[in-house]
């Protein structure tokens, strides 16, 4: 059977992404993860160039990055352009709560898989994370692996991957940390970190309430 050839609109759309990553010229610092199937954390997410930086930069070191998207966007004549782009539907309906366990096993359907997340969910946040990102790597059993874009000096990068404990609060403080030591100045990761460390707290108290 032979492989089907993208959308001209999808081809479209990849050329036009990556000609604005170019021309905008963005410095990324970090290697690409040596593991072939990984969760991407990509942070601060404040504007709708984030889009273009993390997929002109995924694309530059040499991965093909994915994305989850509603079953609705993946029927009718956005079918297609949707697969094309890296997306994977999943259905989120409320007949269906299984979000974490449908995207976790797409990671054991593929060969490599570099899922990209936005863990604050809308440019607006004050940086709290939702915890999705996190149980979907735990659950497939691969690595988070934190991207930043700073569009003040123009950089970003690639972190190093850090593998889920099943310890949430330790986890988070480990990337709040790697964010913090390359964009210091965010107030968003100073409230991820607090996020942690307040998660953290609440976990110590809860387990001394059950000590007898």
């Amino acid at each position: 059977m032979t492989e089907r050839r993208p959308t001209l609109l999808s081809r479209f759309v990849q050329w036009v992404v990556l000609w604005l990553y170019r021309w905008k010229g963005w410095t990324i610092a970090g290697d690409a993860p040596t593991a072939r199937k990984f969760v991407i954390t990509g942070a601060p997410h404040t504007t709708n160039w984030d889009f273009i930086f993390f997929v002109g930069t995924i694309n530059k070191l040499g991965l093909k990055p994915s994305f989850v998207g509603k079953l609705s966007l993946f029927r009718g004549p956005l079918k297609w352009f949707m697969y094309d782009m890296g997306g994977l539907p999943v259905d989120r309906s409320k007949r269906n709560s299984k979000y974490v366990e449908q995207t976790a096993a797409y990671f054991e359907k593929m060969d490599d898989l570099a899922l990209v997340v936005a863990p604050e969910g809308t440019r607006g946040s004050d940086g709290t994370w939702r915890s999705g990102f996190y149980h979907i790597a735990l659950k497939a059993g691969v690595p988070i692996v934190p991207a930043w874009v700073n569009h003040a000096t123009m950089k970003g990068g690639i972190g190093p991957a850090i593998m889920p404990t099943g310890d949430y609060a330790a986890d988070l403080a480990k990337i709040a940390a790697f964010y913090r030591s390359v964009m210091p100045d965010c107030l968003r990761f100073e409230r991820l970190a607090a996020s942690a460390a307040a998660l953290k707290d609440a976990a110590t108290e809860s387990l001394k309430e059950k000590l007898p």
